[in-house]
Order: C-alpha cells, then sequence, then structure tokens
C-alpha cells in the first residue's frame, strides 16, 4: 500500500485560535493513544497566528480512515473554529475515494518522487 499523505491550511475565525489549539490538543492525544497508521502529525502557525498548517502521514489509505473515524467526533467543532481547505496526497483505495467523492480536500495522486536514501547515494 501506498503513503498517504494529509495538507490541511487552516484561517482561523476572529477570536477562536485558543478554542482551535485546545480541540487539535484533544485530536492529537487520540492520535498518540489510538491511531495505529499515523506516521506523522505536524502543526505550523504563521507569525501571528491567524493561519495555520497541518501535516499529516499515513501508513496507507485505511489508516487516514481509522484516524478520521478516530477524531471524527472532534471535527465540527473543530471546523467551527476557521476555514480550512486541504489535499490528499497519493494512491487512495476504493474506500477512501468514496469518502473523498463526498467533498473536501482535492485529491492529487503520485507522478514523480525522489527519497532521502536515493539523494544520500548521489552524493
Amino acid at each position: 500500500m501506498d503513503e498517504i499523505k494529509g495538507i490541511a491550511r487552516v484561517k482561523f475565525h476572529p477570536g477562536k485560535v485558543e478554542e482551535w489549539k485546545r480541540l487539535t490538543e484533544e485530536a492529537m492525544e487520540i492520535v498518540r493513544t489510538k491511531d495505529r497508521g499515523t506516521l506523522q502529525y505536524e502543526i505550523f502557525f504563521n507569525e501571528d497566528e491567524s493561519e495555520a498548517v497541518v501535516f499529516e502521514r499515513y501508513r496507507d489509505a485505511d489508516a487516514a480512515i481509522d484516524h478520521f473515524s478516530n477524531i471524527g467526533h472532534l471535527m465540527e467543532p473543530i471546523m467551527a473554529t476557521a476555514s480550512v481547505t486541504g489535499e490528499v496526497l497519493g494512491t487512495p483505495n476504493a474506500n477512501m475515494k468514496q469518502q473523498l467523492a463526498k467533498g473536501g480536500p482535492k485529491l492529487f495522486t503520485p507522478w514523480m518522487a525522489l527519497q532521502d536514501q536515493e539523494l544520500a547515494e548521489e552524493k
């Protein structure tokens, strides 16, 4: 199976960044304790904390679906704090394609890649 990566771009509603932080801290704890295929989950803020980027990496499409099942109860309150757009990068399975067809992040499938090991061997 292919890894799935996700990028969420977040623009906070006025006065909602602290609520978003609280909710995402709760989500992070769920990732630590329940997710079995989440490989990476990072959050970055711009300088004035009016925007954030969330970067996620999953073992495969099933792991990504499992993650969203685990944090599903938090999605509505999180979405109430900000405008969110995003991208899913990778080769989804049929189940994930069906989920993405309902709307939400745009899907981008692989074309070309260069891995760290290849870079190290070239140098």
